[in-house]
């Protein structure tokens, strides 16, 4: 318990506060360089998950507003220098990140106030993603755009080949509801330092972590008309537009596996590429030799911490048989111990779910599992002292069996579920034991033996001894059905362009 505790002090000491209180983001979407309202004038309302009210509105965009962003997007990539000058955009894009820095406090407030996100941990929300835009654009105004690979012999004789990195064209990109800033800064920021223009369509829940960054394009930036475009809608339909219109050239997405096979279909006629980060149900092995008192509390923590509401988190804990009650009572203190409450109070840590549907989905899936066979040691309600908000109290389901449903489905709540196993080969299948391929964990203090296991999961990403794997220089995505494609690292900037190798004589 003791490190869980200092954790949650130093994160609680090094974050910036920003002043407390509700904050409305900017209602206008931006379009072909203008912030605008959409033609009918209907809006619909942004809710504070703490307090169940109503924060703000933002515009409700339209298909139409979706061709004409679209419209826009394809002028500016056909009609502009912008795929073509880079020195341009890396001189956009630092603008951008001057802009992103000097308005931060604002963009925290917002960001509590649409998310719930706990202030105490926006830094990895809010510092984090402004610091990437200028990491992409350093990346971008560096990068080889053209690779001579050397002379190869044909039947013809010598060849030189080079190959050209090109931007795709026109992007659209679809952003989820749990880390909205973040995300949008990921899908968006490397895709227009690749030479790319760009529509971005944030989740109807958080709308202004979207607008916000159109206004800012727009005010203090010189990136030309049409090259940014921010669509917000609370119709689904918008999101289903921008993926079949045959004017986009990729489609970049963050969210549920079944809307990624809905965009893959949507796309499917115009052969679009696409780029996924779908859902994860991640298994974190905590081997026999594990230091428990460690590895545990920080996973509870990690449970809890966004509210469960994240797609890498380790939610399933594969405990060994021979440490098990061990391992339940120690998860069971860390989960009784942490801090829920009002996302603007200092230390908090936990905040809300995102919506009254969100929470209730989190609790069916609870009882599910409590149906087939799980046994509740903690929590499993909303928490009595938090009548208002949409709260979960973090709870722990344990002897949880791995093809139960609660064992299989993304949960995006403060819950985890513990499995005994017997042996290494059967923790390994039970981790795997998943539609799932996004993340992973394992605990050890034979580092041999956890890499070996790491290697074994059928994952895009795995932690050992909670030393994460993810970060802006590292390739990060999913496999099986968590999804297709990279983002970060050389391997994620490269997903924004088509190869061209071209022969030559030498």
């Amino acid at each position: 318990m003791t490190l869980a505790r200092n954790f949650v002090k130093l994160v609680a000491m090094t974050q910036v506060q920003s002043d407390s209180g509700v904050l409305a983001g900017d209602e206008r979407m931006l379009i072909d360089g203008e912030l605008q309202y959409t033609g009918s004038g209907a809006k619909f309302d942004v809710i504070h998950p703490a307090t169940e009210e109503v924060a703000g509105q933002a515009t409700d965009g339209t298909v139409a507003d979706v061709e004409k962003a679209v419209g826009a997007a394809r002028r500016a990539f056909d009609e502009t220098d912008w795929s073509r000058d880079i020195d341009f955009r890396h001189h956009c894009l630092m603008q951008l990140h001057e802009a992103l820095e000097a308005d931060k406090e604002r963009l925290r407030r917002i960001l509590v106030t649409e998310v719930g996100c706990p202030v105490t941990v926006t830094g990895s929300q809010i510092e984090d993603p402004i610091g990437e835009v200028k990491h992409w654009a350093e990346h971008g105004k560096n990068f080889e755009y053209v690779v001579d690979t050397g002379v190869h012999q044909t039947q013809l004789g010598p060849a030189r080949r080079k190959i050209a990195y090109e931007p795709v064209g026109v992007v659209g990109a679809i952003t989820p509801w749990n880390v909205p800033f973040y995300l949008n800064i990921a899908e968006t920021v490397p895709a227009l330092m690749a030479g790319n223009t760009v529509v971005l369509k944030p989740a109807q829940l958080t709308p202004w972590s979207g607008t916000e960054l159109g206004r800012i394009v727009a005010e203090h930036t010189d990136i030309p008309a049409g090259v940014f475009n921010v669509v917000v809608s609370n119709a689904n339909e918008v999101g289903a537009a921008l993926s079949a219109d045959p004017r986009v050239d990729m489609i970049t997405f963050t969210g549920s596996t079944a809307t990624g096979r809905a965009i893959l279909a949507a796309g499917a006629p115009t052969v679009k590429k696409t780029l996924l980060e779908l859902g994860g149900k991640s298994a974190h092995i905590v081997l026999d030799d594990a230091d428990f008192t460690s590895a545990l509390p920080i996973a509870a923590m990690m449970a809890c911490v966004m509210s469960g509401q994240s797609c890498i988190l380790p939610s399933r804990i594969l405990l060994p048989r021979s440490r098990y009650d061990e391992g339940i009572e120690i998860l069971k203190g860390a989960m009784e111990n942490f801090p829920v409450g009002d996302p603007w109070t200092p230390g908090i840590m936990q905040g809300p779910q995102i919506s009254a549907t969100q929470r209730e989905k989190v609790l069916g899936l609870i009882a599910s599992g409590i149906d087939s066979g799980a046994r509740l040691v903690t929590g499993g309600g909303v928490p009595e002292s938090l009548p208002t908000g949409y709260y979960v109290a973090p709870t722990l389901l344990a002897d949880v069996d791995p093809d139960a449903r609660v064992a299989q489905e993304e949960i995006f709540g403060p819950v985890l579920t513990v499995t005994p196993y017997d042996t290494d080969d059967d923790a390994v299948a039970i981790a795997n034991n998943s539609i799932y391929g996004l993340s992973g964990e394992v605990s050890s203090t034979d580092l041999d033996r956890a890499f070996a296991i790491a290697r074994r999961i059928r994952t895009g990403n795995v932690t050992i001894n909670s030393r994460s794997h993810f970060g802006i220089n590292s390739p990060f995505g999913g496999t099986k059905q968590s999804g297709l494609g990279r983002r970060n690292g050389e391997e994620g900037f490269k997903e924004y362009f088509e190869s061209k190798t071209i022969g030559m004589p030498d």
